[in-house]
């Protein structure tokens, strides 16, 4: 089930939970053709306009008794606004390990991966859907290889979806990019609440709060 897009899924958000120190967690499962995965945590941290963030996802699918595919990434980024300071991760895609680190310095964002080292445009945006101006980009950066992705946001309107058993209204929109396409849920306020993709296989992985 290996999938280009499952980095771009480590970013995911839905509805805050708000803590004393002004942090926000969210814990999602996930689900592939309904059957449950695993899990995603993600975790903000605000202060003066800079965020701390922390993304833990992992995935396991079991045929018969043997897990038959497994994923596992880890980020953690820093923000100023809408710009990337930081970025660090590590991903585990079925045995294949990649790494991307990304400092912002000098006048550009500088990337380095299992590549090599990129000088990308001062400020970018990954793939963050805890911030709305996500949705304004032409480009986003790809947290598990490093690369900068050319996206395309197309809104879908307003209709009816399920979260935590109750019906809400919600803006859809879909992120079109080369090899995939994710749709994304927006509640009032902002607040995403729904995530769905279709792997290559053309099976529906979801992610939905706990």
């Amino acid at each position: 089930m290996r999938q280009a897009f499952l980095w771009a899924l480590c970013f995911a958000l839905a509805p805050a939970l708000a803590t004393a120190n002004t942090g926000r967690e969210w814990n999602f499962t996930v689900l592939l053709d309904e059957r449950e995965i695993g899990n995603h945590r993600f975790y903000v941290n605000e202060h003066d306009g800079q965020h701390r963030v922390e993304s833990d996802a992992r995935f396991t699918v079991k045929f018969l008794f043997f897990d038959a595919y497994s994923y596992v990434h880890e980020a953690r980024e820093r923000w100023n606004g809408n710009c990337l300071e930081t970025i660090e991760s590590r991903t585990d895609d079925n045995g294949e390990r990649l790494a991307v680190r990304g400092v912002r310095r000098d006048g550009r964002f500088e990337v380095m991966a299992s590549d090599g080292r990129t000088a990308l445009p001062p400020c970018i945006m990954s793939f963050a859907y805890w911030n709305p101006a996500m949705l304004d980009q032409s480009r986003l950066l790809n947290a598990q290889t490093g690369e900068l992705t050319a996206v395309r946001i197309e809104p879908l309107g307003e209709e009816a979806v399920m979260v935590r058993d109750t019906s809400v209204r919600a803006r859809r929109y879909a992120l079109h990019a080369s090899k995939f396409r994710i749709d994304v849920w927006y509640a009032s306020g902002d607040e995403w609440v729904q995530l769905e993709s279709r792997t290559d296989g053309g099976r529906l992985l979801r992610y939905l709060i706990q």
